[in-house]
């Protein structure tokens, strides 16, 4: 197939790249500039320069493709408007063609919830209210088969914001890193390649549409996933915080999100579209694998 891809030089968007790119697909990127066209000519993929909030442009691209894959976000205010964008431009140029449309979100809008599924009630903090609007007008959208892959915390290959982050927390007096909040609260991950995988199935599969939870089934704790961090980057161990310093240190916002209590088994994604995550748990990742300094 002929995609479009949106966030090809970011974390998630990469992998998705080099998944398609592996199974045989054409992939046209839309980048910033010439560096980035560089760097994802060199994984494969056909570049264009484009600027996102360039409707006609943007509309054009996506018109001359068998489907479109959303991934790039600034991750800021501006966000909202980037997404609202783009599904302006994919609603208008998918209109009447049933071309599948697929864009990345996150299981923070379900807020504290330990049995996410797809039918869960929206709970989603200030940080990602904006998000479930847009993704249900493209879900609404008649003329092409939109997906929203509702995804946990992404990892694997050294990489990813959040691991990064739990990485680089802060250290008490004797060396040991500090967890966000008590440690109690559980996360949902899925690894990225595992991740990307999942977006081809998607892309691939006309039966495919709707929202889709996606997380590993592992649900450690933050504080089992600090104490194996602490093991990555050479600490000898992780002492609990709380969710005062969580909110001095990244802000009210920030935090809320991290201190959320979450767990989905993915049932829909492995039943519909026999998705089965193979890679490592995030826990074994930071203690034995690619994290390790």
């Amino acid at each position: 197939m002929k995609v479009v891809l949106t966030g090809a030089t970011g974390f998630i968007g990469s992998h998705v790249l080099s998944e398609l790119h592996s199974r045989g697909h054409e992939v046209t990127a839309l980048v910033r500039d010439d560096a980035q066209a560089s760097a994802v000519a060199a994984r494969g993929a056909t570049p264009a320069v484009a600027d996102l909030y360039d409707r006609l442009t943007v509309e054009s691209l996506f018109g001359g493709a068998d489907g479109a894959i959303h991934t790039a976000s600034p991750g800021d205010a501006t966000s909202a408007n980037l997404d609202s964008a783009v599904a302006d431009a994919v609603i208008s140029a998918f209109d009447g063609t049933g071309k599948p449309f697929i864009e990345i979100s996150g299981l923070w809008v379900y807020g504290d919830n330990s049995a996410i599924s797809e039918s869960s009630p929206f709970n989603a903090p200030p940080l990602v209210a904006w998000k479930e609007p847009i993704e249900s007008r493209v879900l609404g959208a008649k003329g092409m088969r939109g997906t929203v892959i509702v995804s946990g915390t992404a990892y694997g290959d050294g990489g990813g914001g959040i691991p990064g982050l739990l990485l680089g927390s802060p250290r008490d007096g004797a060396g040991n890193l500090i967890m966000l909040g008590t440690g109690q609260q559980h996360w949902t991950t899925v690894h990225v390649a595992d991740l990307a995988d999942f977006f081809r199935r998607v892309l691939e599969d006309d039966s495919a549409g709707g929202r889709y939870v996606i997380g590993n089934g592992v649900h450690s704790t933050l504080a089992e996933l600090t104490e194996a961090a602490a093991v990555a980057v050479g600490a000898p161990g992780a002492v609990p915080g709380s969710d005062q310093e969580a909110r001095a240190r990244l802000g009210d916002y920030f935090a809320q999100v991290l201190l959320l209590d979450q767990a989905t088994d993915a049932a829909k994604a492995r039943a519909d579209l026999g998705w089965r995550p193979s890679h490592p748990s995030l826990v074994d990742d930071f203690r034995h694998g690619s994290y390790r300094k």
